[in-house]
């Protein structure tokens, strides 16, 4: 982009330094480099919005190519009447069927698991499935 060699950087730099001064010089290249940052943004903004406006004019050419071939394939090779029997529309599914019809069942019903009959005691499980320690005291008496 910009064509700067070592030495024009050094003489860049070095007036920097005397301009701004060494305690300045750091806010003053994180403010350049924002500047930077936003002049990128802006321009990828721009090229992005002309590549699409590219593509959309390459795409609408395409689209006129591509009907004109059709329709000239068309022309040459019409449409030949076919031997094929005609297609019969499927049955309607959401007719209700006759009184008296018993309709066929369903191809698959859900079950839902057994359920396991809750416990006896009266604690949660993870409570009652612990046996209680014993007490250091009852185990002399």
């Amino acid at each position: 982009m910009f064509d700067i060699g070592s030495s024009e950087l050094l003489l860049i730099v070095i007036v920097a330094v005397v301009v701004i001064g060494p305690k300045d010089l750091p806010r003053a290249l994180y403010k350049v480099g924002q500047i930077v940052g936003k002049a990128r943004g802006m321009a990828r903004h721009f090229r992005t919005g002309i590549d699409a406006m590219v593509r959309e004019a390459e795409m609408e050419e395409l689209e006129k190519k591509w009907a004109d071939q059709n329709r000239r394939i068309m022309q040459e090779h019409p449409p030949e009447a076919s031997s094929a029997p005609a297609m019969e529309p499927l049955p309607d599914s959401s007719v209700a069927p006759a009184p008296g019809a018993s309709s066929p069942p369903p191809a698959f019903v859900a079950q839902s698991a057994p359920v396991a009959p809750a416990p006896a005691s009266d604690g949660p499980p993870y409570i009652a499935a612990q046996s209680s320690p014993a007490v250091k005291g009852d185990a002399q008496a």
